[in-house]
């Protein structure tokens, strides 16, 4: 009979660890699109947190098996009905709400599983980006790396859009973080971050 055998620890990028600083120890935690487990095993080993991850993938259910996190295989555009109102203390999205279709339902969603969300996207107002367009190609970027035509990326926003959104949806950023590469941004975040992080409140 095969086992699965257990997968080593594994380097915890930078926006993870701040997201991590966000969620309070022994809470309940969902993790949509969370690939192969990395966000939910440091949580459960770092701060005692009872997680469980929703991946569409084969590959990334099986590298969650082996870090010993419970995950659900299905298609975050079916929506979250297996759960119930206000289940989770903190509900993540990382760097997967650019390739939703349905990017407001997502959003009010997570509110309602949720008391808080967070989530990250790459930053479409990273200046590299404008000068690309001015020379008339599309960027193709580290967070960014498809080229136009096989790009998942579908809906992409600056960081002053996201909190337009957020605004209009009712839901109140409580913190936010800015990243280039492995490295905080703090100064002109806006033109000079790859990568944008947002804590908010369901305000439920």
């Amino acid at each position: 009979m095969n086992q699965i055998v257990p997968s080593p620890p594994t380097h915890v990028r930078a926006d993870l660890k701040r997201i991590a600083s966000w969620i309070e120890p022994g809470s309940r935690v969902l993790d949509l699109g969370c690939g192969d487990g990395t966000l939910l095993a440091h949580l459960q080993t770092h701060k005692g947190c009872i997680g469980a991850g929703v991946e569409i993938s084969d590959q990334q259910v099986i590298a969650c098996v082996r870090r010993g996190v419970s995950v659900i295989q299905q298609n975050l555009e079916e929506g979250l009905a297996l759960f119930d109102d206000q289940q989770f203390e903190t509900v993540v999205l990382s760097r997967t709400l650019q390739s939703m279709v349905h990017t407001e339902r997502i959003l009010q969603e997570m509110a309602r599983v949720a008391r808080y969300g967070i989530v990250s996207f790459p930053n479409f107002g990273y200046w590299p980006h404008g000068w690309s367009i001015l020379r008339g190609r599309m960027p193709v970027t580290g967070e960014m790396p498809y080229e136009w035509y096989n790009t998942p990326n579908i809906h992409l926003c600056t960081l002053k859009d996201f909190e337009d959104l957020a605004a209009r949806l009712g839901l109140r950023i409580t913190d936010t973080a800015t990243f280039r590469e492995d490295r905080e941004v703090k100064l002109l975040a806006g033109w000079r971050a790859t990568l944008a992080v947002y804590r908010f409140e369901s305000g439920r």
